[in-house]
């Protein structure tokens, strides 16, 4: 019998979660349209400010920085898929208590399935994305931090995953989840700077999410690709997988004691 190596079992999952992202790809470009709506009223919203401010930057960035910014911001959040859903569906219906014992890792699954239908997302996003971009501003400036956009966005795709798993595994001990997902994407799009660059707001609110996980997800690589800081990019870097390291031991306490309840309660 060929047995899969465990390695090989989360690029088998990988394959298969991008198979059935290609497959509905008519599907999701129809509701990656929503980005062209949003980026197109941002776009507005910032041309009235810049004239009314009767400057060419704010803060640093340029009319054209700002709407990249909001590229790559929006790329990476619409990209996201729900966490708090599909996990809430397992622990409702009992079938988490057969992924549980899968020769694989539960939150190693999930990350699987959801870092390779985020990357494909994020693709399609970035493309239409560039698209409105190219028509409206031109394109942005090339410079090396696109190279790193790359890295810097799989670093804010992975934080993301381990603050959204963290709110899901509380389906172990609520009926509904959705609630916790709502407040902390409302979160994400303020402190986590998804709306505007971290540069922007009040000093005090500056140095508060300076301290919080939030900036990593969407600011560093929106920041990477448009105001490329040579000398920033080690400290984002490890700012980023520090978080992880953190957040992922907070969420395999959490998803321990989630077992031994289920367990408990004849789950």
């Amino acid at each position: 019998m060929n047995v899969l190596t465990k390695p090989s079992k989360y690029v088998f999952i990988g394959k298969i979660s991008i198979r059935n992202q290609l497959a509905y790809m008519a599907d999701f470009l129809t509701r990656s349209l929503f980005l062209l709506l949003i980026l197109y009223i941002f776009m507005q919203l910032w041309q009235t400010t810049y004239r009314g401010e009767g400057t060419a930057s704010i803060a640093g960035y340029t009319f054209r920085q700002m709407l990249w910014y909001l590229i790559v911001t929006e790329s990476i959040v619409l990209a996201s898929p729900s966490l708090c859903v599909k996990i809430e569906e397992e622990v409702k219906s009992g079938d988490v208590a057969f992924k549980l014992i899968r020769p694989v890792s539960f939150i190693g699954f999930h990350y699987t399935e959801y870092i390779s239908e985020a990357a494909v997302r994020f693709v399609v996003n970035l493309l239409l994305g560039t698209a409105i971009g190219l028509l409206l501003v031109g394109p942005p400036d090339i410079g090396p931090g696109l190279a790193w956009l790359p890295l810097m966005a799989v670093g804010g795709f992975t934080v993301h995953f381990m603050l959204s798993m963290l709110v899901a595994l509380t389906a172990f001990w609520v009926e509904e989840t959705r609630g916790l997902e709502f407040v902390y994407n409302k979160i994400l799009f303020t402190v986590g700077a998804m709306l505007m660059p971290l540069e922007l707001f009040p000093e005090a609110l500056q140095q508060a999410s300076r301290w919080l996980p939030f900036q990593t997800i969407v600011y560093f690589p929106a920041k990477t690709a448009v105001a490329f800081d040579p000398g920033d990019l080690a400290r984002m870097l490890a700012t980023q997988w520090a978080w992880v390291f953190v957040i992922g031991l907070a969420v395999w306490a959490m998803y321990r004691r989630g077992v031994a309840k289920l367990n408990a309660n004849g789950g």
